[in-house]
């Protein structure tokens, strides 16, 4: 029965008009707070609470609402279907953002900031803003960037630069890391053992899954030693694939390149007699930079994405539907994510077991083979016709650029969450935005977390009805 239709047993009143608008009470199923950790001096007998020094700027007067009061939280999820039988438990984090009072005295604190994995749009802008917030906000002078990746921990002094607001003032502007970053090296015993010789009390965590992971491992490490160090993770991964926050910074400035990278191979399609335009995104278990920039681009005639399969020839098969196209249009427009159609490439026994510096297995190139096969079958179908492939690949523009507008408005406030977060006595957390909501995420829920493309919602309903492409399903004759 549905709680929320007239004359269902709700609050209602006898003869309301249900033709206007109404009011009716729900009973909402119980929320269980997903909390995030904290520092062992934050859990230890009660000490003066260090009073926040931002209401002491000299600026600035903070209003009354300015500071998160400690019961607030937000919901995981922001739409519940009143009308289940048994509806899913409310699942709620923490709000982030600055607390009145601050269980570290930012006096006494010594940061260490550390970029890990592959580039992306908005790195720099982190670190700036990590370094200003933690220089202007909260008054701390003991700032590092840690080069090199997570073996820097454990590298020379040259590895360990001190940086203030001056140092980084340009910083938002470029694209990289200036900090330099590496794959690999993740020594637990080593990096800890370095965060402690160094006199560390906060490290800021900035990558992607991987160094979520390695982030959860060093929280681990230092709760088993009883250290009093905060760490925080900033998930950085341009495909989007982390999962409970709205998005991964950079994601926003990848869609916006990508689909520069569409607008040129529609025009190498369109100026060719039989032309195909084959556009490459990065995406290695979601589709979602190939999704978005399909969808905002509208020249594209079919979007593939790891998610779901495909096969190339045959009734309802990819090069029937392109031939059919170039008919009608006389050319077309091709996505693909780089991890699409990996089970259709031939593999090396060698290539199976082949794995990256991160433990992940070494994708073949989709895009050249895809033009390959594609030209193999033209070629035996259709002989006596014309036929010009432009193969675009825009993977180390999309990563090297510096963020958009949209995208450093995001990295600031990132960075400043995760600031506020270490300050209050939390550790083994993530800042993000749940439903627009920015919120602390303990570090190991997000590294399992995924995001894929959910093929059954209307996003990629739009999608299929944008470039009406085939569903790829085989007959079951």
């Amino acid at each position: 029965m549905d709680p929320t239709a007239p004359n269902s047993g709700g609050d209602h009143a006898a003869g309301a008009d249900a033709t206007g608008p109404t009011n009716t009470t729900v009973t909402l199923p119980p929320l269980t707070l997903r909390d995030v950790p904290r520092l062992p001096s934050a859990l230890a007998s009660p000490s003066p609470a260090v009073p926040n020094p931002i209401s002491r700027h000299p600026y600035y007067h903070p209003p009354s609402t300015f500071y998160i009061s400690p019961g607030d939280v937000s919901l995981r999820h922001a739409f519940f279907d009143l009308a289940s039988a048994a509806p899913s438990p409310l699942v709620a984090y923490r709000r982030a953002g600055p607390r009145r009072d601050l269980a570290v005295d930012p006096a006494r604190a010594r940061a260490a900031l550390v970029t890990c994995g592959g580039l992306c749009p908005g790195l720099n802008t982190v670190l700036r803003e990590l370094v200003v917030g933690l220089h202007e906000l909260y008054g701390v002078r003991d700032v590092f960037g840690v080069a090199a990746g997570y073996r820097g921990f454990y590298g020379g002094d040259e590895d360990h630069v001190r940086l203030d607001p001056a140092a980084v003032d340009d910083w938002h502007k470029k694209g990289g890391t200036v900090l330099k970053t590496t794959r690999g090296g993740f020594d637990l015993g080593k990096i800890v053992d370095g965060i402690v010789a160094r006199g560390y009390t906060q490290v800021y965590a900035i990558g992607g899954d991987g160094t979520m992971r390695g982030a959860v491992a060093i929280f681990q490490e230092f709760k088993r030693r009883g250290l009093n160090i905060s760490i925080t993770g900033i998930p950085k991964t341009v495909d989007n694939d982390i999962g409970i926050i709205d998005r991964s910074f950079g994601f926003q400035t990848a869609v916006e390149i990508a689909q520069q990278a569409i607008d040129a191979a529609h025009v190498e399609a369109v100026s060719a007699v039989n032309g195909i335009g084959l556009v490459k995104l990065m995406g290695r278990s979601t589709g979602h930079i190939a999704l978005h920039a399909t969808l905002s681009s509208r020249d594209v005639d079919c979007c593939l994405i790891p998610e779901i399969d495909f096969y190339l020839e045959g009734k309802g098969g990819l090069f029937e539907f392109l031939y059919e196209r170039i008919k009608k249009k006389g050319h077309a427009v091709i996505v693909v994510a780089e991890g699409a159609g990996q089970e259709l490439i031939p593999r090396t026994d060698d290539q199976k077991r082949e794995q990256d510096e991160s433990g992940n297995i070494v994708f073949l190139d989709v895009g050249p083979w895809l033009k390959s096969e594609l030209g193999r079958w033209w070629k035996r179908e259709h002989s006596d016709e014309l036929l010009t492939v432009k193969y675009i690949d825009p993977t180390y523009m999309i990563r090297a650029v510096p963020a958009n507008a949209t995208d450093n408005l995001y990295c600031t406030l990132l960075a400043h969450s995760a600031i506020h977060g270490v300050m209050a006595g939390f550790t083994g957390f993530v800042p993000g935005p749940i439903n627009g909501t920015y919120s602390y995420i303990p570090l190991e829920d997000i590294a399992v977390a995924k995001n894929p493309v959910d093929v059954n919602d209307h996003k990629w309903a739009w999608v299929r009805s944008v470039t009406s492409q085939p569903d790829f399903l085989k007959s079951q004759a």
